[in-house]
């Protein structure tokens, strides 16, 4: 179990194997990217829509999102970046992706 302790950079309390939020959630990583093929640009701009609505319900501050279409041999793919106020609220919407 020391092993496991010694690998981590985090600090970690060997009695509870407890981790500060801080060494995890750090405020550096505000940007959820998301990529998915098409077979048309109504059905990817129907999923920028579906994934823009629920970026905006978990927004404290209003998410810059960039997106853009790239056209490929079979259909389009969309290629999306959501950049929130704060970390917690990347992880939050990554989960409620899954």
């Amino acid at each position: 179990m020391t092993d496991a302790i010694k690998k981590c950079s985090a600090t970690e309390t060997a009695a509870c194997c407890c981790v500060d939020v801080g060494t995890v959630m750090d405020n550096t990583d505000c940007t959820a990217s998301w990529s998915g093929a098409f077979a048309d640009r109504h059905a990817a701009e129907a999923m920028l829509k579906h994934l823009t609505d629920k970026a905006r319900q978990v927004e404290s501050e209003p998410c810059v999102i960039q997106a853009e279409f790239v056209e490929e041999a079979p259909g389009i793919r969309l290629d999306v970046d959501f950049t929130f106020a704060c970390q917690a609220e990347t992880l939050i919407f990554q989960l409620g992706l899954r």
